[in-house]
């Protein structure tokens, strides 16, 4: 078991947890991820790591379902059942000069030990958030410290009013760039990836199906790329956006949605009923 040592709200939705973990902490590599059981009966979660400092590991999550629901309700000083990483390959960034890096919601935690990593090496980086109005935005502190940083809201009440990629193909049009790395939604980082294409600029796309195991076995996280099969948890998590299939990718993952969404709410109607009881 791992205790949680620091826990803190980014937003209505976003918790920012740290544990305490030293082997996860000497070999973590920016975009790799863990995978945390909140209890013996629990499912698994994958979570991108987000940041280490020295031994703490931290992990930023959105509560969207019934487990993450749950690692929500356990506080500072309660045991995590289960932590295992980091999984999956890290993500490249040798050799890039000049870099955007873009995060849309709670894929901005992700994507800012890319965002990091990049400026520790010298690159010249640039950052592009977008949330869908400003009480949601997080990280924005962390990602000036790193970059040049712009931040669109989808109703314009904070920053630049539109999408990302209304900004990325400006910054594009009007300069060079190595590569573009995109985290968030997937019809976000579908449209990213289109945006580039024409320019033909190198583009990475953190993908996070439905995983289960993390090992490949249990075929939840394919992805197809390329017309091959690939399976994000040890091909991944990141891929060439220009040869992901996303239609195939949204459609699964939608299928799912309707499933978590009814037991997120099952969830939560059972712990009030509980508090009503007592």
């Amino acid at each position: 078991m791992t205790k949680i040592i620091r826990k803190e709200a980014l937003n209505d939705s976003i918790i920012r947890i740290t544990i305490s973990d030293q082997d996860i902490a000497r070999h973590a590599k920016p975009g790799q991820f863990a995978i945390l059981r909140v209890n013996s009966e629990g499912e698994r979660i994958p979570l991108t790591i987000h940041n280490v400092n020295g031994n703490d590991v931290s992990f930023i999550y959105q509560i969207v379902g019934r487990s993450t629901y749950e690692l929500s309700k356990l506080e500072v000083g309660d045991d995590i059942e289960d932590v295992c990483g980091p999984l999956g390959k890290p993500t490249e960034i040798d050799g890039v000069k000049k870099a955007i890096v873009i995060g849309g919601g709670a894929g901005s935690a992700i994507a800012y030990p890319i965002a990091k990593a990049l400026k520790e090496k010298g690159a010249d980086v640039t950052s592009i958030l977008g949330f869908r109005n400003k009480d949601l935005i997080i990280l924005e502190k962390e990602f000036n410290d790193v970059s040049k940083l712009y931040i669109t809201t989808d109703d314009g009440s904070y920053g630049v009013h539109g999408l990302v990629t209304n900004v990325l193909k400006d910054l594009i049009e009007k300069d060079d760039y190595d590569s573009v790395y995109a985290i968030g939604p997937l019809i976000m980082m579908k449209y990213v990836a289109l945006t580039t294409k024409d320019k033909n600029v190198k583009t990475i796309v953190s993908m996070n199906p439905i995983m289960v195991d993390g090992t490949g076995m249990c075929g939840g996280c394919r992805v197809s790329v390329d017309d091959k099969i690939r399976f994000a948890c040890v091909d991944g998590p990141d891929f060439d956006g220009h040869k992901v299939d996303f239609d195939e990718t949204i459609k699964r993952n939608n299928f799912y949605k309707a499933f978590e969404r009814e037991d997120y709410d099952n969830v939560k109607h059972n712990c009030n009923l509980f508090k009503e009881v007592k």
